[in-house]
């Protein structure tokens, strides 16, 4: 049966099953089939960097209104959320006011009130987030799954991460970095808020050598590495060094059409809005399109310890138009059903005052209870999943780890998360790992899986 493999996949075409390098070996990042039934076949993840406040936003903790400005429980003075909750669509689930129009596809929605992760500062809690690890460098999230799944379009990275200028996230190139997992896995990191495609990508072509003499420097530094491999070892950082380049040479082409919304019709651009936000949700949507397997958009900006009456909504409405066109964008296209839209941040925060006594209060971080939503690919829509206790402090019922929903990300892709490993440093290593290789106490969150 391995001959018969072997010969049929010589008979497959490159846009099939399998993709070959120029040499006619197969891509570690060509498509391949999980395990199981896969409910989604590519991701997007949009972070809500610096910890949004559930009990503002998708949690509404009537007693806070109750108990405002009084003590409650030794943990604070408690405090009301300035914004109003309403109910939408046929599920009727309650949502804050500062996401009209995201709020419009809470049926397509399951939102988990029980999440909770272990450290409330946001470096280590985002790369918690991304990697299941709040210590030791591991593969991100994307990196397992295009590591797993490969990619539909081997001239484009097949994970992609946008952030929109100000530096690097808490935690930096670890958050979609492939760790331990060959370089061809890592994330490839786009500033959007640069004009164009050549400052988006910088030196995305080049002006003084052509595509073949390129292509002649690439294989040199293949074969130079070879020999390195053989007469010493491989090195993981030359290795993702050299994946680098290569991706960088293929997307020449590739990247300057799904990066440039100039091609969008205007109504779809106005759709989105014309803000850096904007333009982050459609160069996903388009890259999504042109088969990158995992796109992640950080939308951060929700740190907020002071004056979250006025700062919160601000934030909220930066996001609220281009998610919510994207949500729309997706549906229309035909493109919901196989997507899974992740919105979240990597903690929550407290139901009382900051501690810290600003005039204009905000909530500081609170690691026990937070909200997260998932839509699309596999996801049981007008869902609320778990639930925080009657101030929204800790997850109560049903709560849910990040290391639960890995496993959970992974299950909609095809993969069960105790068997989709890694060989490293003589032991095998999961996405979900647990004190060493024990995955046992991982849960799958079946009740938002359709």
């Amino acid at each position: 049966m391995g001959f018969g493999a072997l010969g049929l996949a010589s008979l497959l075409r490159e846009d099939t099953l399998f993709a070959a390098d120029a040499d006619g070996n197969l891509s570690p990042l060509s498509p391949k089939l999980p395990p199981f039934p896969a409910k989604a076949k590519r991701v997007i993840h949009i972070f809500a960097q610096g910890a949004p406040s559930q009990v503002d936003t998708w949690d509404p903790k009537p007693s806070l209104a109750k108990y405002d400005g009084q003590s409650i429980g030794g943990r604070g003075v408690a405090m009301a959320s300035p914004f109003k909750f309403q109910r939408y669509g046929r599920s009727g689930i309650e949502v804050s006011e500062v996401f009209p129009k995201i709020a419009q596809h809470v049926d397509e929605m399951a939102i988990i009130r029980s999440m909770w992760t272990d450290i409330p500062a946001h470096e280590l809690a985002t790369v918690m987030m991304n990697t299941g690890s709040r210590s030791v460098p591991k593969p991100s999230v994307g990196s397992w799954a295009i590591y797993g799944l490969g990619t539909e379009n081997q001239n484009m990275p097949g994970y992609i991460s946008l952030h929109s200028g100000g530096g690097l996230p808490p935690g930096g190139t670890q958050n979609w970095g492939s760790a331990f997992l060959p370089g061809v896995f890592q994330g490839t990191s786009i500033n959007t808020s640069a004009d164009g495609v050549d400052k988006m990508i910088e030196n995305i072509s080049s002006p003084y050598v052509s595509g073949s003499e390129q292509r002649r420097q690439l294989d040199l530094i293949h074969q130079l590495n070879e020999l390195h491999a053989q007469d010493l070892q491989k090195d993981a950082q030359l290795e993702a060094r050299i994946e680098a380049y290569e991706i960088a040479f293929k997307m020449q082409a590739a990247a300057s059409d799904a990066f440039n919304i100039s091609r969008e019709p205007q109504n779809i651009r106005e759709m989105y809005g014309m803000t850096p936000q904007g333009r982050q949700m459609l160069i996903a949507r388009r890259l999504l399109e042109s088969g990158v397997r995992f796109v992640q958009v950080w939308a951060g900006g929700w740190d907020h310890h002071q004056d979250i009456e006025k700062r919160l909504p601000e934030r909220a409405t930066e996001i609220d138009q281009p998610l919510g066109a994207l949500m729309t964008d997706l549906k229309q296209r035909g493109m919901l059903d196989s997507t899974l839209v992740i919105w979240g941040g990597e903690f929550g925060r407290t139901p009382t005052k900051d501690r810290n006594g600003y005039a204009n209060p905000g909530r500081d971080h609170n690691a026990k209870g937070f909200s997260l939503w998932m839509a699309g690919g596999g996801v049981k829509g007008g869902t609320v999943y778990g639930a925080t206790d009657e101030f929204g402090a800790a997850a109560v019922q049903n709560p849910v780890h990040i290391h639960d929903l890995h496993a959970t990300i992974l299950k909609l892709l095809g993969f069960d998360h105790k068997n989709l490993l890694y060989r490293y440093n003589g032991r095998d290593f999961h996405l979900t790992d647990v004190a060493g290789s024990n995955v046992t106490s991982v849960n799958v969150v079946n009740g938002i899986i359709a």
